[in-house]
């Protein structure tokens, strides 16, 4: 029994910690054109830990780039974002999200057009979805427009599937490609003509655009 009770004091103190870092750990998927771009505009973050490429919002099983981009499948490029909550909120992820994107365009994302480049926040979880939908006026409020004129649509979760390996951390592998490809798809350009000085930023909304549900601000 001695022996047991030791084996046990060993596991919890080597399983201790690893219990609160799991449950920091929080999953948001996003669709904002281009995945190789919004990809490279997220993994940056602070306390974001990894971002993946993919598929989600369609009903084809294991979709190709090829079946996703000819169009029909009825799912988008989208990213999964894997992120501590100690040092990145969900809210705050938003943020830099809106402002990497158009919102005011649903036909696609800058140079890339039709349905599988639409803008979509796909949540996860009920709390996901209020935050979305705050972070949706709290964006119309900044730019200045009605909730109407934003295109970002807020769907649940269904089924995120990883993209090909090729797709995967495309800027970093494939930096002077990926770099002449933004430029030519204009897609800071339009960033900044949207979004001025905040254009690709996480910082807290204009003081005109806070929102009484919003969540706290993170770091």
């Amino acid at each position: 029994m001695r022996m047991m009770a030791l084996v046990l004091s060993v596991l919890l103190l080597l399983l201790g910690p690893a219990a609160p870092a799991f449950a920091a750990t929080e999953e948001a998927v996003l669709a904002g054109g281009c995945f190789w771009c919004l990809e490279h505009d997220l993994e940056g973050l602070p306390g974001v830990l990894d971002v993946e490429s993919g598929y989600s919002g369609g009903k084809v099983a294991q979709p190709t780039y090829r079946q996703v981009s000819a169009g029909g499948t009825g799912h988008q490029e989208v990213v999964r974002v894997r992120f501590d909550t100690t040092k990145l909120r969900y809210e705050a992820l938003l943020r830099a999200y809106w402002r990497n994107i158009d919102p005011l365009d649903g036909g696609g994302q800058f140079c890339d057009r039709g349905g599988s480049y639409k803008p979509v926040i796909f949540t996860t979880s009920a709390t996901q979805a209020v935050e979305a939908r705050n972070s949706l006026v709290s964006a119309a409020r900044e730019l200045g427009r009605p909730t109407s004129s934003l295109k970002v649509a807020i769907r649940p979760l269904s089924r995120f599937w990883p993209a090909e390996e090729v797709h995967q951390n495309y800027a970093r592998r494939n930096g002077l490609k990926y770099k002449y490809y933004r430029w030519s798809c204009g897609r800071d350009r339009r960033l900044d003509q949207v979004w001025g000085a905040r254009a690709r930023t996480r910082e807290r909304w204009a003081a005109a655009a806070e929102t009484p549900a919003a969540a706290p601000a993170g770091s």
